[in-house]
């Protein structure tokens, strides 16, 4: 399985990278489909995604929540669409309900396909050097790589191919 590479190319800014062995097609409708989104996208096990409304085009929202299995703290989140060229960018705002960081995060998702296989490149800027170093230290490094490996594992589901 590839390893998720997180750097800080600046000091307001963590970019996580991973290889997936998928067409950039697929890999941009999972995180562009709500019904795909809600099957990876949910960090370490034991939670699950009930709400997941995503209007994908330019100054279109989205909006996020999810649900701990056994305790049934939610966490939401939401943010707007400010740039989209299929299937190889992506760039949103990012704000949590309860923010645990201050401000707003603007994420910026580059897909590049060589040989069948994507490289996505997610670049997370925060407001300030406070709000980038408050997140790396929350352990979301952790749930990102849980939630990478479900996409690799939903991207190399026969059942996605045709979707």
């Amino acid at each position: 399985m590839e390893a998720l590479k997180l750097t800080t190319p600046s000091d307001r800014e963590i970019a996580m990278t991973r290889v997936f062995d998928a067409p950039r097609k697929l890999v941009f409708d999972a995180h562009t489909k709500p019904d795909l989104v809600r099957q990876w996208l949910l960090g370490p096990p034991g939670w699950s995604m009930p709400v997941c409304e995503m209007d994908v085009r330019v100054g279109g929202k989205y909006r996020w929540v999810w649900r701990h299995d056994r305790d049934g703290t939610t966490m939401g989140m939401g943010g707007v669409y400010r740039e989209i060229v299929k299937p190889e960018r992506l760039v949103v705002t990012e704000r949590f309900d309860e923010a645990w960081y201050p401000g707003e995060a603007l994420n910026t998702l580059v897909l590049v396909e060589q040989g069948g296989r994507t490289t996505l490149t997610q670049t997370m800027r925060y407001e300030s050097r406070e709000a980038r170093d408050a997140v790396l230290k929350s352990g979301m490094e952790s749930g990102v790589k849980a939630s990478y490996d479900r996409l690799a594992d939903l991207l190399a589901s026969p059942s996605q191919a045709t979707r």
